[in-house]
């Protein structure tokens, strides 16, 4: 959740930290500060509550002495509300030490008591400011930071990842993580650390991602990684696919809308490479032997929010085409209703970040079950991919805007390509089965394009509806998670009640809510694949237009059925019934981005939420 950066070089660290956290600010959101230790051996800092631009204009009016040594960090709140006072860093030995921490330490409460009864005092409501208080009384006594940390992480419980610097100690960083990410940047007489590598993609492109329980020292020659018992570990770089200027809006008025208008190309990325003559070549997956693969019996997908949503559409298709049982869990209720998983069980995991902590937990109780693990993932080098046997990269390139768009679509896409692979190797489907969904999923960049050009028109519908206080979502098979994905936009950007339903549900209860004027979205599948399910959702749109809703459906193009009874349509191209999701949910996330516009709303950065939920 909360953005990391630290720097040492010759650069002018403060720079370097504040053109990272504005990378990072979306995973965090209510506080900002940073710790320098300058060029004279002093330590300075400065920390406001508020976005990041607060903090900037204090450093404007106040500024920190030039050093090339120095740490930041945006927060999102857990322990303790957002004021200047539990704004990061926290200090340790009476100001000769800051600290930085995203997570949660389970155990403060014990270790703020035992620093209490030893005369320590606290300025904050945190369980950062725990460790590092705890952290100087170690270097009082070891005069040491490396080793002061390493004894520090040692007491710790919980998720976290810690930075801290030493006005004693220029030049050197230190940093650990359990269940939290962070990657080092390695650069040439300076090097980085970061909760994600767009802290540090504008100057280095050369990561490492730091494994569980380990400690990270960098200074501007070179990095150490240890584990916490202080045993020196072999790290393996990797190199970012993406440059700074894919995590800048470049001309867009938020992030979200230029991310919006990059579907077609993360669609089209994730699929590149991975058709190799009309086939689906998939290298990351080579470690599971097709018999292991003929072998699964039962696929388990584990995520949340959003990802959950993706699961649940390749549900449809990968039982469709490999005729193997999947069922959709939620990450957070998976490990603990004791599921029946064994070696014959497959569990894919989805999660834009790879750090997803509820995800995470699941992947890791699923191993310890027996069953092989895969991973869906748009971040290189992080924490669930390396946790899982292996790891589907989407190649959707960074995604800063809170509620996902891009990812989202992506990672459909690669469970799709997973499925027709999973397909091929099982022998449920002919060559020219294969080849016909393959040529459907390789158009859909193109039709993404069609339905964006869509997009004044359902802007215009969001802005005549910007006072609009519920809208309800309906959907059949396929079109049932991208109701429920448009309701979740619809929460999450314009904060007004929102709920997707199957439409066969309505009668079972749901239609009660409908009342003169009640706006209802419903999602229309092609009468072409899915004659059975087509007049049963005309008949639905029927019964709610009869009792007073707004209908705006969202149909294939000639779709002439439903327009008696709609009072907007909104076209998508024409495709085969499996592969419309990818296109039904565009206008939903366009409608819910122009409406929290509409209503002079923050669509990058939504109130109470933050990207990446990296906290159980």
């Amino acid at each position: 959740m909360c953005g990391i950066v630290g720097y040492v070089g010759e650069r002018n660290s403060l720079d370097v930290l504040m053109g990272g956290l504005r990378r990072l600010e979306y995973r965090g959101y209510d506080s900002a500060g940073v710790a320098v230790v300058g060029d004279e051996g002093d330590l300075e800092f400065a920390k406001r509550a508020g976005k990041l631009q607060v903090l900037a204009d204090e450093l404007e009016r106040h500024p920190v002495h030039r050093g090339g040594t120095g740490i930041g960090h945006t927060r999102w709140a857990t322990h303790g509300g957002p004021t200047d006072r539990n704004a990061h860093p926290h200090l340790g030995d009476e100001g000769r030490l800051a600290l930085i921490h995203n997570g949660i330490i389970e155990n403060f409460s014990e270790l703020k008591e035992e620093l209490l009864s030893r005369g320590a005092t606290f300025e904050s409501e945190t369980d950062t400011e725990v460790a590092a208080v705890l952290l100087g009384e170690r270097y009082r006594e070891t005069g040491d930071l490396r080793e002061a940390f390493r004894l520090t992480v040692a007491r710790l419980e919980g998720a976290f990842t810690l930075l801290a610097v030493h006005r004693d100690e220029p030049g050197l960083v230190v940093g650990a993580r359990r269940n939290s990410p962070l990657v080092i940047g390695l650069g040439d007489g300076e090097n980085f650390l970061g909760s994600d590598v767009a802290a540090f993609v504008e100057f280095t492109k050369r990561a490492v991602a730091i494994g569980q329980d380990q400690i990270v020292a960098i200074t501007a020659d070179g990095v150490t990684v240890t584990d916490f018992d202080g045993a020196v570990v072999e790290v393996e770089p990797f190199d970012v696919a993406w440059d700074a200027s894919a995590a800048e809006k470049g001309g867009w008025s938020s992030f979200m809308r230029k991310e919006v208008s990059e579907q077609p190309e993360a669609v089209a990325n994730t699929i590149r490479g991975r058709v190799v003559d009309g086939v689906v070549s998939i290298p990351e997956l080579d470690g599971f032997g097709d018999d292991e693969l003929r072998d699964i019996r039962r696929i388990t997908v584990i995520a949340c929010g959003t990802a959950a949503y993706a699961g649940m559409v390749a549900k449809y298709a990968i039982e469709q085409w490999a005729r193997v049982p999947v069922e959709v869990e939620l990450s957070h209720e998976f490990r603990y209703r004791d599921p029946v998983i064994d070696a014959h069980t497959l569990v894919v995991s989805i999660s834009q970040s790879g750090e997803t902590m509820d995800t995470l937990m699941a992947v890791k109780y699923a191993r310890e079950q027996g069953a092989r693990t895969i991973s869906v993932c748009n971040t290189q080098g992080a924490t669930i991919p390396r946790e899982s046997d292996a790891v589907v990269y989407t190649h959707a390139g960074p995604e800063v805007a809170v509620a996902s768009t891009k990812a989202f679509v992506a990672q459909i896409t690669a469970l799709y390509l997973f499925g027709l692979h999973l397909a091929r190797v099982r022998g449920t489907l002919a060559e020219g089965e294969l080849a016909e969904h393959l040529a459907e999923l390789q158009a859909i960049p193109e039709k993404i394009e069609t339905v964006l050009e869509q997009g004044d028109r359902v802007g215009e519908l969001a802005h005549w509806m910007s006072d609009t206080r519920s809208v309800l979502f309906l959907g059949r098979h396929v079109g049932y998670p991208i109701a429920m994905e448009g309701a979740l936009k619809l929460k999450e950007l314009a904060y007004i009640h929102a709920e997707g339903f199957a439409a066969g549900e309505l009668k079972h209860g749901p239609i009660a809510l409908i009342e003169p004027g009640q706006p209802v979205f419903v999602v229309v599948p092609s009468p072409r694949g899915s004659a059975n399910l087509h007049p049963k959702v005309v008949s639905n749109i029927q019964e709610i237009r009869a009792r007073g809703a707004r209908v705006i459906a969202i149909a294939e193009a000639g779709d002439a059925a439903v327009l008696p009874f709609a009072d907007e349509v909104i076209r998508i191209p024409l495709a085969a019934p499996l592969f419309e999701p990818l296109l039904a949910v565009v206008p939903l996330q366009i409608f819910a981005m122009e409406l929290s516009q509409a209503k002079g709303l923050d669509v990058d950065q939504p109130r109470n939420l933050a990207k990446s939920v990296t906290v159980e």
